[in-house]
């Protein structure tokens, strides 16, 4: 019977030592969605209004594997200084973890940005977009799709260009970050 208790608590300290501790992007994500420092919302792959363009097939392709994104945003404020730091931190150390692959760093107009992302190369089924700019914020987008394929996406955009979509559908964004 000593065996059988000293088995049972050996895989449940196993079981128990190998869960992560660590908060998922997901969880992040649903964590803050009511935080009034943060705006949350969801946008359907259907926005990017591509039903009315001829695709070719690589650029189907693409727009098919691709299923929504979601969008986290942190206004900075003088009143909220601080947690924007912590929460910097924590979006930070969320990214550092081992399952995302950093795909670039960059500047831009808004400040710096990262993509990451999660799932094999020629099968992507998350992208992690990452801006922020220290006076206004941050902002995170979680690209959402099924054996995404870095290729094809080039084929996206130039798709994207032939589309009606001019950016005026993420007006709540672009307003969140004004001045």
């Amino acid at each position: 019977m000593k065996k059988l208790v000293r088995c049972v608590l050996l895989i449940a300290l196993i079981v128990l030592s190998s869960c992560s501790s660590q908060q998922s992007l997901q969880e992040y994500y649903i964590d803050n969605t009511e935080n009034p420092d943060f705006l949350a919302f969801d946008i359907p792959a259907s926005i990017l209004n591509l039903d009315a363009v001829e695709l070719d097939k690589e650029q189907k392709i693409a727009y098919e594997s691709l299923k929504k994104l979601n969008v986290l945003a942190f206004k900075k404020t003088l009143d909220n200084a601080a947690a924007y730091k912590a929460e910097k931190i924590k979006v930070k150390a969320i990214l550092a973890n081992d399952d995302y692959e950093e795909l670039m760093k960059m500047n831009t107009g808004f400040g710096g940005a990262s993509i990451q992302f999660k799932g094999a190369d020629d099968a992507i089924d998350e992208v992690i977009i990452f801006g922020d700019n220290k006076d206004k914020g941050f902002a995170l987008v979680r690209v959402l799709g099924k054996d995404m394929n870095p290729a094809h996406f080039v084929q996206l955009i130039q798709a994207l260009e032939q589309s009606d979509f001019n950016g005026a559908e993420l007006g709540d964004l672009g307003a969140f970050f004004k001045g």
